[in-house]
């Protein structure tokens, strides 16, 4: 009976020393428990959008160029990077042979009007003597026929004399519209011929953007749709699109979109930049960013139940706007999905609930 007593008094020794032992041993089990807020999946409405890229480029070119020829280039008033308006002197060429035609025609329209009068007179005085029948018939014909080639005369010279002026107005080359001077290969001195391309300008200095898109979007892309183009100096730029290609390249089975970039907007041509052009507004289901999860190349999300335990779940992700992603598959709008924190989590992981929304 003793030693039975002695049996009971050393068990209970035992487990009072080590009671303490197992409190403090779940003491810091249950301080592992990472603290997470949670969310619930919203419903946004978002535009959906085509990724496309491609070149910055004038939305129309002109050739500024001479239109005579044989003529040296006296001045050249702009260059590279000037800003023109319609009808600004660009170019002078010499005008002493040109001045010297005119005067040449000049005279000989002179002399064209004299003759024509000298011929008039004639054939006044033959139409009033042709009921005395002073003069002969031939001679009235010939006195009416050389008024007529004497007017005929006049016109002619007339004529040439404009062609002087026109060649004349042609050593001013002026600007065609208002642009942006994008190159020039006038040179001071040179000799011109007709054709001789002189400058090249953007005209209105307007920019397009010419992106090229897969051509499964087509049907789905218009006129006046919204874009956004991702600028070369890190900025958005909002655009519309003007036209839609009407062939697709048998290449690369993308066509090209013009869009037309704002006035205030003049970015360099010649860049080439990426954007996206927006469609018709879709239903999303969406969670923050910070709540998605990569692992070997898969996204994930935590969810938690009730018994405050956490599942990681596969998702699909599609779209992405303002710090938030589209869930495309893997959960729903009841899903309480962990908002951060889940690269610290695994499967099954206890948990405490800091707020829920």
């Amino acid at each position: 009976m003793r030693k039975t007593s002695r049996l009971f008094a050393s068990a209970f020794v035992t487990m009072a020393l080590f009671a303490p032992l197992r409190n403090a041993m779940a003491e810091p089990a249950a301080a592992t428990a990472l603290t997470v807020s949670l969310t619930a999946p919203a419903q946004r409405e978002w535009s959906e959008t085509v990724p496309a890229s491609g070149w910055l480029k004038p939305w129309q070119e002109a050739v500024i160029a001479s239109e005579t020829s044989g003529l040296r280039i006296t001045d050249v008033l702009v260059d590279v990077g000037s800003v023109v308006t319609k009808g600004q002197t660009l170019v002078r060429l010499s005008q002493e042979s040109v001045l010297a035609d005119l005067r040449k025609q000049e005279a000989a329209v002179a002399t064209a009007k004299a003759s024509l009068s000298k011929a008039k007179a004639n054939a006044d005085r033959a139409r009033q003597l042709q009921p005395s029948g002073a003069l002969s018939d031939e001679k009235i014909v010939e006195y009416l026929a050389d008024e007529q080639t004497a007017t005929a005369s006049l016109t002619s010279e007339e004529a040439a004399l404009d062609s002087e002026k026109i060649k004349l107005a042609q050593t001013t080359i002026t600007a065609v519209d208002d642009g942006l001077i994008t190159s020039r290969s006038a040179d001071l001195g040179a000799v011109v011929s007709a054709g001789t391309e002189l400058f090249r300008m953007v005209r209105q200095q307007r920019i397009e953007w010419q992106a090229e898109v897969s051509a499964r979007y087509l049907p789905r892309i218009s006129q006046g749709l919204s874009v956004q183009v991702n600028g070369p100096e890190g900025h958005a730029i909002e655009g519309k699109v003007r036209l839609v290609g009407p062939s697709v390249s048998t290449d690369t089975s993308r066509a090209i979109v013009y869009v037309t970039l704002p006035d205030d907007t003049r970015p360099r041509t010649g860049l080439y930049v990426t954007g996206n052009i927006e469609l018709q507004t879709s239903p999303a289901l969406t969670v923050p960013e910070t709540a998605i999860v990569f692992r070997d190349g898969i996204s994930y999300v935590f969810t938690a139940s009730e018994d405050q335990r956490v599942q990681r779940v596969r998702v699909e992700t599609g779209r992405r706007n303002d710090g938030e992603v589209e869930i495309v598959s893997g959960i729903d709008r009841t899903s309480k999905v962990v908002t951060s924190g889940g690269a610290f989590l695994s499967d099954n992981d206890l948990v405490k609930i800091a707020e829920k929304n």
